[in-house]
């Protein structure tokens, strides 16, 4: 198992919540002091130093006109974490390729970030969220379809060699690919893809990409990682390891379980601050008729955890907390409710952890956590 220390650097200080209609697209950023943004910035670059110490894998991500997330440029980030870390895997998940004009841009930002890293970068693609194709003056329809163009393009960027190569795709047209840089890893960096349903694993399935389900507790993750064995069963393939799935959580521990469970409700910022007005939740062609009708049902969709509590996210496989032995035993349940995983990315900030309380929680997991969860896994694979 691989744990990745994530972050999504968020700028909690905000108004009260009832003078403000989102956190998202339209909150001024007048609201931002500079200076307060920049130390938070400090700290949270401190952390993932703290995770590389530790011996865990460093994890970021991208977005755009939120308070939830102050990077709007994962490359960059990437690169400075390239070269204050020493040993961890650097993960971006993801790059918003279905929202960039240019995938040939992002090949060689990827490119340059495994040279300045020497071979640590794992690439990430995502969909991009709802929110924010207003913010990027995006199209909210066929963002699948071009997403999976634009890695075609960005692969084919990575590893052709021999000069210059024109695409004419569907949603990208570029008449002379020859990008400089090239990756240290060859033939290509490590590709990661996100799934939240069932119904996007195939096509992952199919490349071997390393697929990521975040926040899907039991239920859901277990579909989506059945969905993508099925797949590589239907093709012909063998199994496919562990290290093939990917899942993210809310993650404290604590030296006790009062402390890991406080630590945790102070993590649930994250969850229930996201403030956002439904055009911008449900732009017109985003989401599959059948889940509009399905919200419309009022059945609760993967991101309403609003009305949840911390005891429903952790019953749920959402949020792991508590005591070390009882963190342990969490993700050794949903390792066999799921049936295994190789990758845990620990949402272990958000929101008003404050710097040393986060320390610890990365501390803490490392040093008696991940252990006694190697020992288990190594001894007792899950049989799927």
């Amino acid at each position: 198992m691989q744990y990745w220390h994530f972050s999504e650097t968020a700028y909690p200080y905000l108004p009260p919540e009832e003078t403000i209609n989102s956190v998202r697209v339209t909150l001024p950023n007048g609201v931002i002091d500079p200076a307060r943004a920049a130390d938070l910035w400090d700290r949270y670059l401190a952390e993932w130093q703290v995770a590389d110490e530790c011996g865990l894998n460093v994890m970021i991500n991208e977005h755009h006109a939120t308070a939830t997330c102050m990077d709007p440029a994962a490359p960059v980030i990437a690169g400075i974490l390239g070269r204050i870390t020493k040993d961890a895997r650097i993960l971006i998940l993801g790059n918003p390729v279905a929202n960039r004009k240019d995938p040939v841009r992002v090949a060689e930002e990827m490119a340059l970030v495994d040279l300045l890293s020497h071979g640590r970068l794992e690439v990430g693609f995502v969909r991009g969220v709802p929110y924010e194709v207003s913010a990027v003056n995006s199209k909210p329809v066929m963002m699948s379809e071009r997403m999976w163009e634009a890695i075609e393009l960005i692969q084919k960027a990575w590893t052709t060699h021999d000069g210059p190569f024109s695409w004419e795709g569907r949603f990208f047209q570029q008449r002379h690919v020859n990008i400089w840089p090239r990756p240290l890893q060859q033939p290509a960096p490590p590709v990661w893809v996100t799934a939240m349903t069932p119904g996007s694993a195939a096509r992952i399935a199919d490349d071997n990409y390393v697929i990521a389900s975040f926040l899907t507790g039991y239920e859901g993750t277990r579909k989506v990682f059945e969905a993508y064995r099925d797949r590589v069963a239907e093709t012909g393939r063998p199994t496919p390891a562990d290290d093939r799935f990917a899942y993210a959580a809310l993650t404290y521990t604590g030296d006790t379980d009062e402390e890991g469970l406080e630590g945790a409700r102070k993590l649930m910022w994250y969850v229930k601050a996201n403030k956002v007005p439904f055009e911008f939740v449900q732009p017109p062609g985003y989401t599959p008729y059948f889940a509009r009708a399905a919200g419309l049902r009022g059945e609760r969709s993967a991101y309403d955890f609003k009305s949840l509590t911390l005891e429903d996210l952790i019953e749920e496989g959402i949020v792991f907390a508590g005591s070390p032995s009882t963190v342990r035993g969490q993700i050794e349940k949903f390792y066999e409710k799921v049936g295994g995983f190789g990758h845990l990315l620990l949402m272990g900030q958000a929101g008003f952890l404050e710097h040393d309380e986060t320390v610890r929680g990365i501390r803490t997991f490392a040093e008696h956590v991940r252990p006694r969860l190697d020992d288990i896994f190594t001894a007792h694979p899950v049989a799927v």
